[in-house]
């Protein structure tokens, strides 16, 4: 086991995919999350967003479909996330201000961010060097490659 926790952020649009829409294409983000090394943090700004998110009206219907309080929805989150104070603004500036808050999380330390949002993938390079891993989906990170001498 690391020493030092996978560290994720995880936007909006993927947590409804965790717990409201149950994307196949988030199982094995589930599993990692129900891993000791693994921490998703999130701020009080971003359990908000999702609060306003659960009350559209598509959202809504949804829910309403599957018989899923919104405080259910929020109450998976606060399960399964960790809450930080807001981070600082990063270096880097997403054109969509909604989505700052998750870039400036990330950097802040270090995550990897889980995004569906074209505006952050875009910026999967600029956040590279800053330590931040940007992905659509979530995968366990590839362990470093180790040289071997061949006799």
């Amino acid at each position: 086991m690391s020493a030092h926790p996978t560290r994720l952020v995880l936007d909006t649009n993927i947590v409804l995919d965790l717990f409201v829409f149950d994307d196949p294409d988030t199982a094995a983000l589930h599993a990692q999350l129900a891993q000791p090394a693994s921490r998703w943090i999130a701020t009080p700004a971003m359990r908000k967003e999702l609060a306003r998110v659960l009350a559209y009206p598509q959202i809504s219907k949804r829910l309403s479909a599957r018989a899923l309080p919104a405080a259910d929805v929020l109450a998976a989150f606060d399960q399964h996330s960790h809450t930080e104070a807001a981070a600082p603004r990063a270096p880097c500036v997403c054109k969509d201000v909604d989505d700052q808050k998750f870039i400036d999380l990330a950097v802040a330390h270090r995550a990897m961010l889980v995004s569906k949002d074209d505006q952050v993938l875009r910026m999967a390079r600029r956040l590279m060097p800053l330590g931040v891993h940007v992905c659509r989906r979530w995968s366990a990170p590839v362990p470093a490659a180790r040289n071997f001498a061949i006799p």
